[in-house]
């Protein structure tokens, strides 16, 4: 058993099996008792190699996300992090913990009161009910937490070659986001009475809080060690300066963070020089204002698929960061609608169609649309994608004619 132990190959080959093992269902207990048994500890970064593996292997990523959760809970504890890098206060990873530790009183409240269910009657339930949806509210402060993983981190772990973990937890991310939607809807339900109380827990409470508190599990044994290994100062610092976008999960951080030895260059406007085109042409600080002020938000990602610009109009409707350039496209949205994108790229390289788009009826309260246009050269060459989003709420509810002089405000 120790030469297993003491190897990282056999380790990982034994873990690999043992995880298809679970996905075949082959005596789960017993499986989960070879794991324990067997492999004792096991460093973060081969619990991430064997993931990368099955996937390239072929094993589906829908299927290791959906094996996510029972191999974590097998390995829970048995990871060895003892060798991750430690970082100083006002680091990413620093707040990043900090955040898991504000989200752990309000999980660790949130099962007090599941606790106290018992003791609640009908007099009691709309009291009950109201401390629920403040732990709740809070909980679902997590967003900002994972955007910024999803939008500033997974991007660096991407051009260093680790894809299949960013995906399968990004995936976890959108079924923890569905649970808590789902939460939140149970506890606006009118007439709830003490007797059901029970069953509301446990079928959708309880499963929500459990998917927040797997998740720094997953992070902080496996995810954001393996991130310190990989990134470097110049890439988190590049991190740093772009959290602000998406804010703070129920902490502020107390002190400014910026390692020695970094230089990171402000985005400044170019020098000015004409950009001439067919029909006329454009200095280059005309085009950065051009697309800063256009009341629409384009991205373009180019024949390789890869994002190579996207106008940073300061409305926005979708979060775009600058860590997003060169990323592949299919990298840039969750895993369960990569598929459309996919088949959208193989249809206008294939030159079945040119546009394609999709609206949002309700997003933040306004009506979205979204536009995905072909660009293709003088002889028809596929060059890429335009991706035009636009908020039409207020165009939506237009009337009549316009045709006197009339200001909009800002």
């Amino acid at each position: 058993m120790s030469e297993i132990i003491n190897n990282s190959a056999q380790r990982k080959e034994m873990l690999k099996h043992l995880i298809l093992q679970l996905h075949h269902n082959e005596a789960p207990e017993i499986v989960r008792k070879r794991i324990t048994e067997l492999l004792q500890s096991i460093p973060y970064n081969e619990v991430v190699e064997v993931e990368q593996e099955l996937i390239a292997e072929g094993l589906p990523e829908a299927e290791v996300l959906r094996l996510c959760d029972i191999h974590t809970d097998v390995l829970e504890g048995n990871i060895d992090t003892s060798t991750a890098k430690q970082v100083p206060q006002g680091h990413p990873v620093d707040t990043f913990k900090r955040e898991n530790r504000a989200l752990e009183n309000f999980i660790e409240a949130a099962n007090v009161l599941f606790d106290h269910v018992a003791l609640v009657d009908d007099q009691a339930v709309r009291n009950y009910l109201l401390e629920l949806k403040g732990v709740f509210n809070a909980l679902s402060d997590v967003d900002k937490h994972y955007k910024r993983k999803e939008y500033l981190l997974f991007p660096f772990l991407e051009k260093n070659g680790i894809t299949g973990p960013p995906t399968v937890m990004w995936g976890k991310h959108d079924e923890t986001r569905e649970m808590l939607k789902n939460a939140h809807e149970v506890l606006m339900t009118e007439g709830v009475k003490a007797s059901e109380l029970i069953t509301l827990i446990n079928m959708v409470l309880r499963p929500a809080v459990e998917a927040v508190a797997g998740m720094i599990m997953k992070e902080e044994e496996i995810l954001l060690p393996m991130a310190l290994d990989v990134l470097s100062d110049e890439n988190w610092y590049q991190i740093y300066q772009e959290t602000g976008e998406y804010g703070y999960c129920l902490y502020d951080p107390e002190v400014e963070w910026k390692p020695e030895n970094v230089v990171v260059q402000q985005p400044v406007y170019q020098p000015s020089g004409a950009i001439r085109l067919s029909s006329g042409s454009f200095a280059v600080e005309e085009l950065e204002a051009l697309f800063v002020t256009l009341p629409v938000d384009l991205t373009f990602v180019d024949k390789n698929d890869k994002v190579r610009f996207f106008s940073h109009s300061p409305k926005r409707v979708f979060e775009r960061n600058r860590s997003i350039i060169g990323r592949d496209v299919r990298l840039c949205h969750p895993p369960h609608s990569v598929h459309i994108v996919e088949q959208i790229i193989s249809d206008f390289k294939a030159g079945k169609e040119n546009k394609a788009a999709f609206w949002i009826s309700s997003f933040k309260g306004r009506f979205i649309y979204i536009e995905y246009t072909a660009l293709r050269g003088v002889d028809n060459e596929y060059l890429g994608v335009i991706e035009v989003t636009q908020d039409i709420t207020d165009l939506r509810n237009l009337e009549g004619d316009q045709r006197l002089l009339s200001y909009s405000k800002e």
